[in-house]
């Protein structure tokens, strides 16, 4: 792309004419709770594109800075550097009434917020686009989404990665192309609501100590207490239920916040009570005693097996979702994408600094096909039939799109005269029969299609035997840009019984963290959130990570449309894979895919599978207490 691509001038761009605060912060560590921010740099730009102001700085954190091999800010090079609270105001004036811009901006945004809660000041932000989603949008023909594999696609210089000035000037030349490419393929921009995060809802519990023990079953009558055993308390009690919690812990049990069908015992000094846990616990038939018999048993608490990192991923509640059992998992489902072999530095043996890529599946491998028009059946037939024939099956229009289907009714789809000026071949449903492809896919970039799973589809994931960046991993879930109703993506950390350890291990928009830190949802816009997952950290524990939808009122996923969901190590890495979810038409839940432990390693299965009920009963079936 040439030079012109991230000209300044954005006067013709009337529907995307904002008032713009870029931002780039360096920071001490990853976690805006605990860490600090070490530089911050806030380039403003008017509705035309044009700079309208510019502001930098060093902070001094108070603390150590970190991995200064990343960023290069020493403890001298910041000493003497004024606080954040000295320079909070000049930073709110730049950002008052602007559309805070960032690459993965919910990273910065996240941190200003926690820097200007310690200042006891508001964050004046109302909402915030992120560069990286934007990309993801218009999808272009690069390897990667990083900030300086953009640059080099649109054309613009970038002097000194990690410097927070420079690389706001970079993001400005990076925004102003993406914009025109937004405005040619018709885009709407993922504009996100920024509520004020000073809400105590945003201030993530500390951390739960993971039980080390696997939970070995119910209590018997007149038997002990085994490490291991989830443990619920309910009600009033003479000692105080943090030190009843704090007890339990130390003797080795899983003190839970809730009650489910794994739990072994409930303590409560009011059985007939009418509380959540109580009416649970009789309804699921578990175990219940006092609490002068609970204190008696933990002075007889007997040793428990230790969680062993082999044991096979469990079935979420109700149907299984995918084909493949989950008790043996003798066999991956085909077609399974090859392991990619690792870069060179990543991991032990790598014989090449290439990765391994599929081989041709079909007639359609390393193409995007978008389907237009068509009943609710048709479409999701026909995205079947793409995925049949190797090709990936697009939910919305971007760069990546190589071929278009119009079914009955797809000619009256805003997009087609934009795809027609876009010169994108267009066929009918008999195409799908034999498609003819007459151009090379990709001729334009030539980088690597991510693997396109088919439902209950299965990859492993490549993880360097060092801990690395690979250990963080992500699951993007995106749907059509036109759609009214509003749904939430969520997650849930699960142990071997299916179940979470504690409530907070239910990740959602009013969590968006457990307490943890080694699951985070980001929301990158108004039709696409991710899952972060951080998979070294997650404790033995940990069995599996599900990552689900669910559509908040009573629209169901007949009327929204497939689900798009890309896999990979990082928001702005190359994806390892791909898959097109299309739930029938009553669901408004839906299981979009799962990270789950195979021995001492990690697999991502697309799942697909969806439920008739909401949110409230996906959640109770793990384990998460919900209130009526």
């Amino acid at each position: 792309m040439s030079l012109a691509s991230a000209a300044s001038d954005l006067s013709d761009l009337r529907d995307y004419a904002f008032e713009w605060a870029l931002v780039d912060v360096e920071t001490s560590g990853l976690v805006p709770r605990r860490d600090r921010v070490l530089s911050v740099a806030v380039v403003t730009l008017g509705a035309d594109g044009e700079q309208t102001g510019e502001f930098s700085t060093l902070l001094n954190p108070g603390c150590d800075p970190g991995p200064v091999h990343v960023h290069g800010l020493t403890a001298e090079r910041l000493r003497g550097a004024p606080a954040f609270e000295q320079v909070a105001g000049r930073i709110g004036a730049l950002l008052e009434g602007r559309v805070l811009v960032a690459h993965n901006a919910q990273f910065d945004y996240d941190f200003l917020a926690h820097e200007f809660t310690r200042a006891r000041l508001r964050l004046p932000v109302a909402r915030r686009l992120c560069t990286l989603a934007l990309n993801r949008r218009v999808d272009p023909p690069t390897d990667d989404l990083k900030l300086g594999t953009l640059a080099a696609h649109y054309g613009v210089p970038q002097l000194k990665a990690h410097d927070a000035l420079d690389d706001t000037r970079v993001l400005a030349g990076v925004l102003r192309a993406s914009l025109r490419e937004a405005a040619q393929l018709g885009l709407p921009l993922p504009l996100v609501a920024c509520p004020p995060r000073q809400d105590a809802q945003f201030a993530p519990k500390p951390p739960k100590t993971p039980c080390a023990f696997r939970n070995p079953g119910r209590l018997t009558a007149g038997g002990p207490l085994v490490q291991g055993m989830k443990v619920a308390v309910t009600g009033e009690t003479r000692t105080a239920r943090a030190d009843l919690v704090l007890r339990g812990v130390a003797a080795g049990l899983n003190m839970m916040g809730s009650v489910s069908r794994h739990t072994s015992a409930l303590v409560t000094n009011e059985p007939a009570a009418n509380s959540a846990k109580a009416r649970r616990a009789h309804a699921e038939g578990v175990p219940v005693i006092d609490e002068s018999a609970f204190l008696r048993l933990l002075g007889d608490v007997r040793p428990g097996t230790a969680h062993e990192g082999t044991a096979a991923p469990v079935p979420p509640p109700g149907a299984a979702p995918a084909p493949e059992p989950a008790t043996a998992l003798p066999a991956v489902p085909t077609p399974r994408a090859p392991e990619p072999e690792p870069e060179q530095g990543e991991a032990a043996g790598a014989q090449s600094g290439r990765k391994r890529t599929a081989k041709p599946r079909g007639p359609l491998t390393g193409r995007r096909v978008l389907v237009l028009g068509g009943t609710h059946p048709e479409a999701v037939a026909a995205r079947t039939r793409v995925v049949e024939l190797g090709g990936a099956a697009a939910i919305n229009l971007s760069a990546g799109v190589t071929d278009v289907v119009v079914l009955d009714g797809g000619r009256t789809d805003r997009r087609l005269p934009r795809i027609t000026a876009l010169l994108l071949p267009t066929h009918d449903a008999a195409w799908l029969a034999a498609p003819v492809v007459t151009e090379a896919p990709g001729a334009a970039g030539g980088r690597a299609a991510a693997h396109v799973l088919p439902r209950g589809g299965v990859v492993d994931l490549p993880l360097p035997k060092g801990r690395g960046a690979q250990h963080r991993w992500t699951v993007t879930a995106s749907w059509a840009q036109q759609t009214a109703c509003e749904i939430d993506v969520v997650a849930f950390v699960l142990d071997e019984d299916g179940q979470v350890s504690f409530d907070e291990d239910f990740v959602f928009y009013g969590a968006p963290e457990n307490p943890g830190g080694t699951v985070r949802l980001l929301s990158d816009g108004p039709t696409e959130q991710t899952v972060s997952v951080e998979l070294a950290t997650l404790p033995p524990s940990a069995r599996k990570v599900v990552v689900a939808a669910a559509i908040d009122g009573s629209p169901a996923f007949g009327e929204v449309g497939a689900l798009h969901i890309v896999s990979g190590p990082g928001t702005s890495a190359a994806a390892l894979a791909q898959a097109t979810l299309d739930a029938a038409t009553t669901e408004r839940t839906m299981l979009l895919a799962e990270i789950y432990r195979r021995g001492q390693s990690w697999r991502l299965r697309a799942v697909g599978q969806g439920y008739d009920h909401g949110l409230g009963a996906l959640a109770r079936g793990y384990g998460v207490e919900v209130d009526d």
